[in-house]
């Protein structure tokens, strides 16, 4: 393993060449600077950030939006089924249309009726 990828962080321009999303690092870096790729919901601004486990990746790649969340870093590019391997790609049910923000539907309180005005005292 690599000394980043063993102390629990990987650079994401890295990461992307690593996991198969772009060929070269420059490539990686012309998708970050397009603003297509999201690290915890956040733009990424710079390919040197940080990536760790457990984050999650929202990428837009070939016209469609791709939501990740990373098992584990990897320490070189290897096959497409070993690259698969580090990720999860995240259950598009409940997304909306970006594939941003999950939405759900909000449970009634407990005893009030639908009906029922608010109490504002």
């Amino acid at each position: 393993m690599t000394g980043a990828a063993a102390a629990g962080a990987i650079r994401i321009d890295r990461l992307l060449v690593y996991l198969r999303f772009a060929r070269t690092r420059s490539a990686a870096l012309a998708l970050i600077d397009s603003r297509a790729v999201r690290r915890n919901r956040q733009h990424v601004a710079r390919g040197a950030e940080s990536v760790h486990c457990g984050d999650v990746l929202t990428l837009a790649v070939g016209g469609t939006v791709r939501v990740i969340q990373l098992l584990t870093l990897p320490a070189r590019r290897g096959s497409p089924a070993e690259a698969r391997s580090h990720y999860r790609e995240v259950d598009g049910d409940g997304l909306d249309r970006k594939g941003q923000i999950t939405i759900a539907a909000s449970t009634p309180m407990a005893g009030r009726q639908p009906d029922d005005p608010e109490d504002f005292s």
